[in-house]
């Protein structure tokens, strides 16, 4: 079994909300940095992607890959991926759990990337560890800002 890099993160927010920013591929660009192009190719019959196609810049790594999106109720989500330039292989998840009677949601992140091109795996855990905490940092911060959520609205009392 490949190794894989986790994270954690608690952000204040109702899991439903949080879930509701990741599914809203659309507007990753928005938020994410890396993503340049997020495209829905494919959805289940709840409305929910299944196949998402994302462009990446990352500076030293250009990417067009899509992956394919597997839900579990509304508080985990797991992909794997289709087809890459770059990736020989991409898997991951988010799992929501609600704390604070659900006012705040811990979510946890993990991460396994396997490039085509040779890197050691200390490199690659390295590289996972970063792509993880950009997401769950930009996650965090999107989720927080949004009108309405109890973040933004702590934010806007101080």
């Amino acid at each position: 079994m490949a190794e894989h890099t986790k994270s954690s993160i608690t952000i204040e927010a109702a899991p439903a909300d949080v879930m509701g920013v990741i599914a809203d591929f659309a507007r990753y660009p928005e938020w994410t940095g890396e993503v340049k192009e997020a495209e829905v190719l494919s959805t289940d019959a709840e409305g929910r992607a299944e196949q998402v196609r994302l462009v990446l810049d990352a500076g030293a790594i250009k990417d067009d890959h899509t992956l394919a999106y597997t839900w579990t109720g509304g508080d985990e989500v797991s992909w794997t991926l289709v087809k890459s330039q770059m990736l020989r292989s991409l898997d991951g998840s988010y799992h929501l759990a609600p704390t604070d009677g659900g006012a705040r949601t811990e979510v946890t992140y993990r991460l396994t990337v396997d490039v085509k091109i040779p890197m050691l795996g200390m490199i690659k855990r390295k590289a996972e560890k970063v792509i993880i905490d950009r997401a769950l940092a930009g996650l965090k911060k999107r989720v927080e800002s949004a009108p309405g959520s109890a973040g933004a609205a702590e934010t806007a009392t101080t």
